[in-house]
This record gives structure tokens, sequence and C-alpha cells, in this order.
């Protein structure tokens, strides 16, 4: 007969994270029936969130940095590559700033704690990291993404960034351990669960099977992508919340081998494998190249024997993930990077010249300088554009549908798919990058009927049914870079005014000025398509 033995399913070696100290107040140990409990008052759990949540929404980790230096160093990336992970690294330097974070999709804030047993709080923890975030969101420029149903088809925007997703978890000891995040929209729609069987758990099935699924996360959540690769797990649940803990490399230190007890562990031959397909594919760091991903973590999980569920999901070039510990020690937070200008090289990457773009001609002009380009050509756009998205979209359908003309301002100007954050005291805009374009592939077509959308900027691949309509009613879709919301903000947006649907806050309608806003042709108005290659 077998004997009982425990195993932990994750077990995490040393923990390597540089911490600073946040304070030794609101915390202290008593004896309690022999024990050494920790006591922590709930102003620090609220002092931790929100320093927390601030952090991470203007600093990245220093490893994740690197990695983004280490592509100008690399012979083989691709001029596009370069001139990403130069932006990247320009947007950075910006962001440390405090004022315009990373990403202007400042996220869900999500919390993963870990309670040990001999922790004491005495008030409702997730209530007090709530109040964290509450007041980072209130008090810094970011961005309120969250609305709240009030029946299946009715909701509105909570103007707090709340609710908070938190998770909390018991263990042994007397600390309190923590893997904060935010998850902007891209990232977050980008975590795939496949449904599979033993049939897969061969080299050449799941070699082919990865080889296909990997396409399905696009460019739209800006890469270069940390991915994860998650096979096997108890539930559908427990593969993908491995694959969010293993995208913001929680589960870095796991051991490298499995074992009878079913523990947890990470393969890196089949981390190589994964990372040598993903350079192969050619998508590249949004528009072609060898750097869609920096690195790939695949982590092996227990199933039971009629399930193989697989999890794929992404950390995007915001790599917003952040430790923190509770000891007896005091509060304490990892140390991000607050001088990213030391990952800039001495020079910048020696590219070929971008062609300029006025897009305050007519509307006709400006297509006829476009159709002299091929896809995969870089622009400096300078000029209007018309700032527009989901929910706007909808409205100006609404409009159509109801007999109503079109706002003239959409047949005029091209329109750029974005919801800023909010703006800093004294400058024209907030952190103003692009919003996955695919969300408003539906109108396209519908809209350049009526001489609208002639111009579409945002991130992303997008379906066949834009190359259609592009070609149809000869439109363009250009790419803009996904991820530099802060240096966009200071370097290119020169003033920002709404012009309609006040009322949506970040979905209303804007007219914005810009000077050097880079951009990539994806679709033509030929039935071109950049990433047809690999997308279709």
């Amino acid at each position: 007969m077998a004997e009982f033995k425990y195993q932990e399913p994750f077990p995490l070696e040393k923990d390597t994270t540089e911490y600073r100290l946040l304070t030794k107040d609101y915390v202290k140990t008593v004896e309690c029936d022999g024990r050494k409990v920790l006591k922590i008052e709930k102003e620090g759990l609220e002092l931790l969130a929100r320093e927390a949540y601030a952090d991470v929404s203007f600093y990245l980790r220093a490893s994740h940095l690197q990695k983004v230096a280490n592509i100008l160093k690399d012979p083989e990336a691709s001029d596009n590559d370069k001139f990403v992970a130069h932006t990247l690294l320009l947007n950075q330097v910006v962001s440390a700033e405090g004022q315009l974070p990373t990403c202007q999709d400042t996220g869900t804030a999500i919390c993963i704690g870990m309670k040990g047993q001999d922790v004491y709080t005495g008030y409702n923890d997730a209530e007090a990291i709530s109040k964290g975030v509450f007041e980072t969101y209130r008090d810094r420029n970011l961005r309120y993404s969250q609305v709240v149903p009030f029946t299946m088809t009715d909701e509105k925007n909570t103007g707090t960034n709340l609710p908070a997703q938190i998770d909390l978890y018991a263990t042994q000891g007397n600390a309190y351990k923590f893997l904060f995040m935010t998850k902007g929209g891209g990232s977050a729609n980008k975590t795939f669960l496949y449904q599979q069987t033993k049939a897969l758990l061969n080299e050449e099935t799941l070699t082919k099977f990865i080889s296909q699924k990997v396409l399905d996360l696009g460019t739209s959540a800006c890469p270069p992508y940390h991915l994860a690769v998650v096979i096997g797990g108890t539930s559908a649940e427990a593969c993908l919340t491995t694959v969010k803990k293993a995208s913001a490399g929680y589960y870095d230190n796991l051991p490298t081998s499995g074992n009878e007890g079913g523990r947890a562990f990470r393969d890196l031959e089949w981390e190589e494998k994964i990372l040598k397909i993903c350079q192969e594919k050619g998508i590249g760091a949004q528009f072609g190249g060898k750097y869609w991903v920096h690195d790939v973590r695949v982590i092996r999980l227990p199933r039971h024997a009629a399930s193989c569920p697989v999890g794929i999901g992404v950390s995007c070039s915001a790599d917003r993930n952040i430790k923190a510990k509770i000891t007896e020690d005091g509060i304490f937070l990892e140390q991000l990077e607050k001088n990213p200008a030391r990952f800039l090289p001495a020079e910048s990457p020696a590219l070929a010249p971008a062609i300029n773009i006025d897009l305050d001609q007519p509307m006709e002009n400006v297509l006829k300088e476009l159709t002299k380009y091929p896809v995969k050509t870089r622009l400096n756009l300078s000029g209007t554009l018309i700032v527009a998205r989901d929910i706007a979209h909808a409205r100006i359908k609404q409009m159509i549908d109801e007999g109503k003309p079109m706002p003239e301002y959409f047949k005029k100007h091209p329109v750029y798919y974005a919801g800023p954050a909010k703006t800093p005291q004294g400058m024209p805009s907030g952190s103003f990058g692009p919003t996955t374009a695919g969300r408003m592939d539906p109108y396209v077509d519908l809209f350049q009927s009526l001489g609208g959308s002639m111009i579409m900027v945002a991130k992303g691949n997008r379906s066949q049914a834009v190359t259609d309509a592009c070609k149809k009613h000869g439109g363009f879709y250009l790419g803009s870079i996904g991820g530099p919301a802060a240096i966009l903000a200071k370097n290119s947006i020169k003033s920002v005014e709404v012009v309609d649907f006040e009322e949506l806050g970040m979905e209303a309608v804007r007219k914005i000025r810009v000077e050097n806003f880079p951009a990539f042709i994806i679709v033509d108005d030929k039935g071109n398509d950049f990433f047809a290659e690999w997308s279709h």
C-alpha cells in the first residue's frame, strides 16, 4: 500500500529578489501559545499596496530592461527590432520621472498574497489593499479602466479603478508575501486555454501544436513578450493562474525535473525550443524581426488522466510585476530600476530614415502620398489625429443606424485608437499609447464606405475584413508602436481637446496634434497586409 507523503506543489528555492525597506512601522511580534505571531496594522497593508502600485506603474525591473537593451547589441536583430527596443528604453526614462506612467492602460490592479498562519491582522485584508489601490489611482496620473455592470448590458466606469483582483492564500510561517501586478487589457486578452488530451504529449505533436497556437498571441499585446506556456494542471483555473504567475517571473526558481509527488517544474529544454520557434516566425518586436519574445517559461504540472489543459500567456513590454513581503523586520518592496537611462546605448541605433507625412493636408492628398510606399515602411506623422476607441465607435455606428450623418471629423482626419491616462499638471497630455486595433475591425468596412476611418492608427494585427475594406475603399492601417505611451505624450503629442461624447471619460472622442509620431504601414490600399504571412 502507498504511504501518505505531502508534496509542496510549487517548491520554490531561495528568493533572490532584491528588496528595499519601506518602513519598520505598523509591524510587531507577540507571543501566543508559544508561537511568534506577526501583527500588522491596517495602515501598513494600505501603505504597501499604495507604494507597490505606484512603483510598478512608473518603474520596471532591471532584468527586464537589460533584455530590451540586449536587442540593440544583437547583430541578428532587425532595424525594426532595434527601433522598437530603443523607443521602449527612451519611454522608460520618461516614465521614471514619475509623472507619465509606462503605459496609458494602467491596468487592473491584481494582488496575490501568501499569508503565513502566524500572521495576524484582525481586519479585512482585501479592503486594506483596495484602499491602497484607490489612493494610488486617485493621486497619480493613472487611468481608470474598470467598468461595473448594473444589468447584463448596462455598465459604467467606476472612476476609481476599483474593484481590484485580490487572491489571498494561507501558508506556514509568520511572514506575509505578495506579488502585485497591473495587467492592461492588451496582454490580459492574450491569455489562452486549450483543453487537450494525452495524445498531445509527444515531441512531434506538441511542437506542431505550440508552433500554431503561439500565433494566437499576435502583436497587439505589445511585444517583445515574456512568454509562459503551462502544460497540465489539476484544473483549468490551476493551469491559467500558473500561466499568469510564470509570465511575471514568479516561478523562475522552480526545480527543473518532476517527481512522484507531482511537483511543478520548469522544462528548460522546451523553453529553448519554443524560444527558437518564436524567433523563426519573423514577427519580431511588432514589425518584423527576431524579438517577438524576450524569453519563455515552460512549466509542467500534474493532470487528471482524462484532461490535459494547456495555457499560454504573456507579460508585455510594460512588464509591471513587483514582489513584496512583510516580516518582523518591517515592510519590504522589490527594488525596481529608478535609473533606466543607464541601459541606453551611447548612440542611437543607425537606421534608415523615416518618411515624413503631413496629416494636415486634405485626406485625398495624404492617401496619395501613402500609396507610394510598401508595407513595413516607417513613417513620421505630423498634424491632426482624431482619437476614438470602442464605445465611441459603437456610438457613431448607432448614429448611422438611426439615419444620422457620420461626424465630419471622422472623414477629415485619420483616427487613432487610444484612451489616455490622466494629464499631469502643466503638460498637454497624459500617457497616450495606442490600443488594440482588432476591437474596431467590425466597423471598418461600414465607416470607410461613408468616407470615414480612411487612415487608422493603432497597434497589433487585424482581420482579413480590414485588409479587404482597405483594398475596396482605398484606406490604410498604420501600426503605432505598442508600449511607449509616456514618450509619445512627452515628445509627440502637442495638444489634446475633447470634441465629442465628453461623458465617456477616457473613451471620449478627442482631437490631438502630433509631431514626429512614429508609425509603420501595415495594411495598404492594394490588399497587402504585413502580418498576412503568419496571421491568416
